[in-house]
């Protein structure tokens, strides 16, 4: 004969699934972004802005001491250096 008494034991278990879910969803939410991320946000900044950076300086010194195009050359190549040498740096850094 099959048992019709009430579940209370497995409705409990739902209960607290359901809610051990919710506050780990919502834990999840606050957390602040990874380390790794604002590494990769930095590496993103570097390559973009050190050769840009460089690139604008050599064309304003190129306009003004009539070098055309020698230090938009060289300091567009400095700021892809700087730009690498900052990345090897901050590869060195541990990740947590």
């Amino acid at each position: 004969m099959p048992d019709l008494r009430p579940h209370h034991d497995l409705d409990d278990r739902i209960a607290r699934a359901r809610a051990a879910e919710a506050a780990r969803v919502g834990a999840g939410a606050a957390k602040p972004p990874a380390k790794g991320m604002a590494q990769g946000s930095r590496v993103m900044a570097e390559l973009i802005g050190a050769p840009t950076g460089g690139a604008i300086l050599g064309w304003v010194l190129d306009r003004w001491l009539h070098t055309t195009p020698w230090l938009l050359l060289i300091l567009l190549v400095l700021g892809f250096v700087v730009a690498f040498r900052n990345i090897y740096r901050i590869g060195q850094e541990r990740a947590e």
